[in-house]
């Protein structure tokens, strides 16, 4: 049973946001630096950012050259593919901007994709790539450096050929959540975790929001921003989860890769994260079974994670796996993110195809332009 203050004062807002991930958060943000006097409430299910905001490897980046070029044979328009770059790399300056690279332990050190043995990539692609982005960079993104390949201790039997880039690099996810978390307590951003949301109604006035705990809630507008699990709520959008595999090795001593890594168009990444192998992927061994909002660890996937450690990555050394988990990532029938209006008042911001560091910033801005526009 509420009270009198509790009804007048905890259950009103102007804006209701579901999920306190990056996007929820950035969205929260941008609207409270546009108009602060904006009373916006943050509902969360879980204790913690449910999905990957809270359980991705902590990578700055845009795109592999090898992820582009695959595009490309899909028939994504050029047009398509630098927009989405674009986008990518805003999100990640304003993230940066936002929070200050302290704050998230952001680190330039750079990104490498792996070319296996067994790739047939085109390495005269690259510079068609680069001609590509030279409007977002100014010049060249990628180069050929298969003198890192040594370097790096990697197994030269198993890669061919490393592409590198200047313009990537690593934050520390965990900072960088929690100071997203304390830059929207300071902007007066209300947020109540341990609320799940079952249902909104849109009656042109106002949202009614409905939650699990019998709370009800009212708004002049309503954002969704649950991304992997959208379709709870708004089940014709196209938004399909899919679960990310991670591990995490015990400390390796004189452990030489150095910035972010990812083979096979992006579907492994790793990277070290003081002195241990941060490694995840392999649902395109499984899609099927990986789309699911199920956070269950995936067997046969964290064994080809083992797998290319031994093989590929820090052959020849001894490890223990320290740590093990899953994300739920949100894809679609394309990568660009859904930003948009549903009703009069709800918005949503969802689907960002395992690049929510990069966009979430970026996509929250947007947001925050519907809303109070």
């Amino acid at each position: 049973m509420l009270s009198f203050w509790e009804k007048n004062s905890f259950l009103r807002y102007d804006t209701i946001i579901i999920g306190s991930g990056i996007v929820g958060l950035s969205a929260a943000c941008s609207i409270k630096e546009k108009q602060p006097n904006q009373r916006v409430l943050v509902l969360e299910r879980g204790n913690l950012p449910t999905g990957a905001s809270t359980k991705n490897a902590g990578f700055a980046t845009f795109a592999g050259a090898e992820e582009i070029i695959a595009d490309l044979k899909k028939s994504i328009s050029e047009e398509e593919i630098v927009a989405l770059v674009n986008s990518r790399w805003q999100g990640l300056q304003m993230l940066r901007q936002r929070l200050g690279d302290a704050a998230i332990d952001y680190q330039n050190n750079g990104g490498n994709e792996l070319i296996l043995k067994d790739n047939n990539f085109d390495e005269g692609q690259i510079q068609r790539v680069n001609n590509l982005l030279m409007p977002i960079f100014g010049k060249d993104v990628f180069e050929l450096r298969n003198d890192k390949i040594s370097e790096f201790g990697f197994n030269k039997s198993e890669v061919k050929a490393l592409i590198h880039t200047k313009f990537e690099g690593q934050i520390d996810t965990g900072k960088m959540m929690r100071s997203l978390l304390s830059y929207s307590r300071k902007l007066n951003v209300e947020i109540i975790t341990g609320c799940e949301v079952l249902g909104f109604e849109d009656d042109g006035n106002k949202v009614n929001v409905e939650t699990k705990s019998g709370m009800k809630f009212q708004a002049n507008k309503l954002v969704i921003c649950t991304n992997a699990f959208a379709k709870e709520l708004l089940p014709e959008e196209d938004v399909t989860p899919s679960r990310g595999q991670v591990l995490a090795t015990s400390v390796i001593p004189n452990l030489k890769p150095k910035g972010i890594f990812y083979f096979d168009d992006g579907y492994y990444y790793f990277r070290n994260f003081e002195g241990r192998i941060i490694f995840g992927g392999g649902r395109n061994l499984d899609f099927k079974t990986e789309e699911t909002t199920d956070f269950a660890l995936n067997n046969s996937i964290q064994s080809r994670l083992e797998y290319y450690l031994e093989t590929l990555i820090i052959p020849n050394q001894n490890f223990e796996i320290e740590h093990r988990w899953a994300g739920i990532m949100a894809f679609g029938k394309n990568k660009i993110p859904i930003v948009k209006k549903t009703s009069p008042n709800v918005i949503i911001g969802v689907r960002m195809g395992g690049m929510g560091v990069a966009l979430g910033s970026k996509v929250g801005a947007e947001i925050a332009d519907l809303v109070l526009n």
